[in-house]
Parts: C-alpha cells; sequence; structure tokens
C-alpha cells in the first residue's frame, strides 16, 4: 500500500495516514497494490468535507488508485471520519460496487445502472458511506485506545 499525503499540519497527515490504513485492513485485507493520493486543503467557499475518486490512470473496471481530497478547516474527528467515509466510496470502487460512467454521466450501483441520478442523500453509496463512518472512527480510536472525551465527543 502507498500513502502519498500532501498539504495539512503535521497531526493531521498522521491521523489520516492511520486512519487509511485502519479502513484498508477493515473493509479491504486481503487487496494489493492499493495507492491513495491524498491532498488537505483549505476548500474556500465549498463546503463539502472530502471526495473520492479513482486516479485518472486506474484501471477504470478495478481501480486501485484513488484522489481524495479533504477539507482542512474542519475539526480533527470531522476530518477523521471524513477519512472514513471516502475510504468507504474508495472499497466501493476497488470492489466494482459503484462505477460512474463520464460518458453517460450515469452511475452503476451494485451491477445496475441508474436511470436517473438520485438525490445526494437517497445514492445508495453515501447512505452506505455516511452509515459507516462513525462506526469505522469509533473503531479506530478504540484500535488506538483513544477512547477519551476528546475523540468520542465533536465539543
Amino acid at each position: 500500500m502507498y500513502i502519498n499525503i500532501r498539504g495539512g499540519s503535521r497531526t493531521q497527515k498522521k491521523h489520516v495516514k492511520s486512519m487509511v490504513e485502519f479502513c484498508v485492513v477493515k473493509m479491504m485485507p486481503r487487496m494489493q497494490n492499493l495507492e491513495f493520493n491524498i491532498s488537505i486543503r483549505n476548500f474556500g467557499k465549498d463546503d463539502s468535507y472530502g471526495y473520492c475518486i479513482p486516479n485518472d490512470n486506474a484501471d477504470e473496471r478495478r481501480p486501485r488508485e484513488f484522489d481524495i481530497d479533504l477539507n482542512k478547516t474542519v475539526r480533527l474527528r470531522r476530518l477523521l471520519e471524513t477519512v472514513a467515509h471516502e475510504m468507504v466510496h474508495a472499497k466501493q470502487f476497488a470492489r466494482e460496487e459503484l462505477y460512474e460512467s463520464t460518458v453517460k454521466g450515469k452511475h452503476r450501483w451494485c451491477g445496475k445502472w441508474l436511470n436517473k441520478h438520485p438525490d445526494y442523500w437517497d445514492q445508495p453509496w453515501e447512505i452506505e458511506a455516511h452509515g459507516r463512518e462513525c462506526g469505522l472512527f469509533v473503531q479506530w480510536a478504540q484500535h488506538h485506545k483513544l477512547g477519551h472525551y476528546k475523540w468520542t465527543h465533536d465539543k
């Protein structure tokens, strides 16, 4: 596994790398040659937390290289939950659960093409990612014995 992180503070980089490694072990333990190019940056007026897409050079069918952008202006817990969320998307792409056609502008989810583009909160890949992000974060914190208040509460 190769993880390249650009931007962010030393603390952000350390924890982001740790979370990526944890998520790979948890969700993609047998996958080989995974590569993550991560950019921790200020998104400006974009209020999103992060993005994950297969790298342009990745195998279109079963990508193993991913570009992940993270918004560095959020609190550390939110940043790490976002890493977990984006890693769920990496797993979805790598396991061929999610495929985005740039030509057709359509999505294929679990082998079925969607006729229309559902609202963000109704997209099945987002439902899974939002559903798993907090649990992955809590498991990561417990694994690293970071279960004290700072890591388990938003405030």
